[in-house]
């Protein structure tokens, strides 16, 4: 099996949504004077590369513990939008093209590139999706996403006031679904066939969790595409 790690390393001051918790990582034990080693973590149920539960955005719903892990495991459907300006609009008509014949259970990720700014200001710039896509791959019985930004809406400015407006998280976590955010090194799913899985921690009643993404296709797959060639 050929697996792709779709995730970006969890350490010490790797970037966050703004006001989030701070990820720190330390210490806590060492093989020399304990013998083993332990290490302590600080970080929010959104850190990394992480998945939304429903309870999120949306009051009373699902939380990360309670969504049916089948979900966040399924064929994926990745949809390229390259070349973005910062806080363009994806809008159906610039994918529509991508997303013919979708399956219920299909995983849809947008690939736009954006993951190459993670960690700079840059990267809170991303372009964003319109809300209109979540409600057609919704109506299509697609029940988790992915992007390779920080967000699929907007994200503020660290000195913004008052309620965030998080549509296509109304939409998808509204319908019960989860949204994967942070996602990188997509351009390495590079063939039909892939599945996605992107599998929380158990953490008891929390609204998100990172997660190890993941794409994987058998190695019979990857042989049988290099002998056509």
């Amino acid at each position: 099996m050929r697996v792709v790690d779709l995730s970006h390393p969890v350490r010490t001051g790797m970037q966050v949504f703004p006001g989030d918790p701070h990820v720190r990582t330390r210490t806590a034990a060492t093989v020399a004077q304990d013998g083993f080693r332990v290490a302590e973590l600080h970080l929010g149920t959104h850190s990394g590369t992480h998945v939304d539960a429903p309870s999120h955005t949306v009051e009373g719903g699902a939380d990360v513990d309670a969504l049916e892990l089948s979900s966040l495991v399924g064929p994926a459907r990745v949809v390229d939008v390259p070349g973005c300006a910062p806080g363009r609009v994806i809008r159906w008509a610039d994918v529509a093209g991508q997303l013919d014949r979708l399956a219920p259970g299909t995983i849809v990720l947008f690939r736009t590139g954006w993951s190459a700014h993670f960690g700079t200001e840059r990267y809170l710039e991303h372009p964003v999706l319109d809300p209109e896509i979540a409600r057609r791959l919704v109506a299509a019985g697609v029940r988790t996403l992915g992007v390779d930004t920080l967000n699929p809406d907007p994200t503020p400015t660290a000195d913004a006031t008052g309620p965030v407006a998080l549509p296509v998280h109304e939409v998808v976590l509204g319908a019960g679904g989860a949204i994967v955010e942070n996602l990188t090194g997509l351009a390495a799913v590079d063939r039909p066939g892939a599945v996605f899985a992107a599998l929380p921690l158990h953490l008891a009643g929390m609204d998100g969790s990172p997660v190890r993404a993941v794409a994987m296709w058998p190695d019979a797959v990857e042989d049988g595409d290099r002998a056509g060639r």
